[in-house]
This record gives structure tokens, C-alpha cells and sequence, in this order.
């Protein structure tokens, strides 16, 4: 790991450390369920054939996302979450690379 990298993280909340769950823990079970759940209703919603079951399902896909996100966010806010800094060189390149594959398309890389 790069030493410059910086973790981006909130005060840790503490919670007992007992054979137990926690509160972490159950959060976190929520979390990665969650996860697995919206992943899953992407491929049926891709895969729906009819007009009204791919609404419904993007209907609960839509709410199973905005779950997975409010429980990202409380663990964020707890401090049971860190994420890495971003290195804005290897932003700066990813950027470049981007710009390169858009000055490929026809258009010139605008949008139309």
C-alpha cells in the first residue's frame, strides 16, 4: 500500500467484542445481503421479458439500492467504514485514459 495513501473514516463507534453479534455485525450482515440482493435484481431486470414484471422489479431494486446506500451511510457515519483516499495522479491518468477512448468515437467525444 502506498504510505501517502490516506483512510478516509469517521470516529469508530465502539461496540462490545463478544463471541455475541453486535451492532456492527448485524449492520454489516445487512449490508453485504443487501448488496447481493440488488446485484441479483439487476441480472432478473435485465433478464425480464415482460413490460410490467421489469417495472415492478425495478421498482424493488430501486428501494433494495436505496437501502444498501442508508446502510453504507451508517456505518460510514459510525466509523465502521473507510474508504482509501484517492491518489489524484492515478485520478488525473484514469482521467486522460477517458478522454483518449472519447476522442475515438465519431462524434469527436461530445454527446448528442
Amino acid at each position: 500500500m502506498n504510505q501517502n495513501q490516506q483512510k478516509i473514516q469517521n470516529p469508530e463507534t465502539q461496540v462490545p467484542k463478544t463471541p455475541q453479534m453486535n451492532e456492527r455485525d448485524f449492520i454489516n450482515d445487512l449490508l453485504t445481503t443487501e448488496k447481493y440482493m440488488t446485484s441479483s435484481y439487476g441480472v432478473a431486470m435485465h433478464e425480464a421479458s415482460h413490460q410490467g414484471l421489469y417495472q415492478d422489479i425495478m421498482q424493488i431494486f430501486t428501494e433494495t439500492q436505496q437501502c444498501q446506500r442508508d446502510l453504507y451511510d451508517l456505518m460510514f457515519r459510525k466509523g465502521w467504514y473507510a474508504i482509501e483516499q484517492a491518489d489524484q495522479q492515478k485520478l488525473q491518468q484514469s482521467y486522460q485514459q477517458f478522454q483518449g477512448y472519447t476522442n475515438q468515437f465519431a462524434s469527436g467525444g461530445t454527446m448528442q
